[in-house]
């Protein structure tokens, strides 16, 4: 799958029957369940309440092969929008063909289009070859903040 030829758009609820399976493999990559119909009503959900933005990565086919996944968000002591990037998924076959690179300037072309002062992305400690990519993406490691969660009802993820 030629790069040049990959197309990158903004995905629909149309596009679910696409999706569903990307996200589902996103959600198994972090050692969830398979669950397509769980995953398509939660992305049903995003899509009815305009609750988040997803680009999908289509092969020379027609087919999806990646997709990443921004929530809004906002800084209050800039006070501007922002977006976190929550999601990004390619599958196997397509990987080390700059499908994840061209994911990434999708969603900061889309951030920088409607204002936002920054996109955030959190991924594993132990997933270098994710965070190898973001930082030849230009995306900087914060050395400012330490980030902490607080679980309130079941998985830590």
């Amino acid at each position: 799958m030629p790069t040049e030829a990959l197309g990158i758009r903004q995905a629909t609820v149309e596009d679910l029957d696409q999706l569903v399976p990307l996200f589902d493999g996103y959600r198994q990559f972090y050692g969830q369940a398979s669950d397509p119909v769980l995953a398509r009503a939660f992305l049903l959900d995003r899509f009815r309440h305009q609750q988040s933005v997803v680009f999908m990565a289509f092969d020379t086919a027609g087919a999806a092969c990646g997709f990443t996944q921004l929530y809004p968000s906002f800084s209050s002591v800039r006070m501007s929008r922002s977006y976190i990037l929550n999601d990004l998924f390619v599958l196997p076959a397509a990987r080390r063909q700059r499908v994840a690179a061209l994911l990434l300037a999708q969603a900061a072309q889309f951030g920088r289009a409607v204002g936002a002062v920054r996109l955030t992305l959190a991924t594993a400690l132990d997933n270098a070859p994710a965070q190898r990519l973001y930082e030849a993406e230009g995306w900087k490691r914060d050395e400012t903040f330490c980030y902490y969660n607080l679980t309130l009802q079941g998985l830590t993820s």
